[in-house]
Formats: C-alpha cells, structure tokens, sequence
C-alpha cells in the first residue's frame, strides 16, 4: 500500500524541515511548496495536523514559519501517518465469513503487520540522511 498524497506531502514537508533542525531555522509553507510543486492550501493543512499532533512548532510573522518540535531521530513514518491518516481501516460491507475472504483477512493482516514494522523503525533522520545520499555527487570512475 503507498502512501497518500497527504501523508507523503506531508512527509516530504518534514524531511525538509528535518534537514533544517540543526540549523534552527524556520521554513515556510510557501517555500516547500514551490520546491515540490505541491498545492500551499493542501500543504497548510498537512502542518496544521502535525503541529496539532505535537511534531511541528508555528512562529507567526513575517519572518516567521515552522521548525520541527522533535528531534527528527524521534518522529517515525509510522507516527506520522497515523496523525495525519487517523485510522484509515476500512470497513467493509455485506457477508464476508467464508473461507476465502478469512484467508484474505490474514493476508491482509500480515501485510499491514509488516508494514507497520517498518514504518515504526524509519525516522525522519534516516529519510533525510537518505536524501542527501540522494543529492551527493557520485564519483565517476574512468578506465
């Protein structure tokens, strides 16, 4: 299962704003979004949500902006997601007993298990440490 556009816009406003945490400095709405493209009004209430949940702090004011409340080695994907999503199982309708939707159920059941082990043991560190591999230049090697 991928993420939403909400939980992975809102994860990637984090891993920027976890790339600026030792730094201190604040960012603002505005500037994640013209680096990603994404919508400022959608953005907004992504961190909204995550400053409600406790992850980010808000400054008001023209130089003001947002800055992560933790440190990023603290805040896991899977936190995030669950602020952001809330309980996102769905629930299904009509009659669902036999043995084939039971065997479903488990398949279903062990996928969201392993996924949750993952997401609890990535942190926005590790994301971002990630990224600047991503963005480092990578030696050239002539023969």
């Amino acid at each position: 299962m991928a993420f939403s556009a909400k939980t992975e816009y809102g994860l990637v406003a984090l891993i920027e704003l976890a790339a600026a945490h030792g730094s201190g400095e604040l960012l603002q709405t505005g500037e994640i979004c013209r680096r990603h493209g994404i919508p400022e009004r959608y953005l907004e209430q992504m961190l909204t949500a995550l400053r409600k949940g406790g992850f980010l702090l808000s400054i008001r004011g023209p130089r003001g902006g947002f800055q992560l409340a933790q440190d990023p080695a603290t805040i896991t994907v899977a936190a995030v997601e669950a602020c952001l999503e809330g309980d996102s199982r769905l629930e299904r309708k009509g009659r669902r007993e036999s043995a084939e939707f039971q065997v479903l159920r488990r398949l279903s059941d062990e996928v969201e298990t392993a996924r949750k082990g993952v997401l609890t043991s990535l942190t926005l560190a590790v994301l971002q440490q990630e990224c600047e591999t991503l963005r480092s230049p990578q030696p050239m090697f002539y023969i």
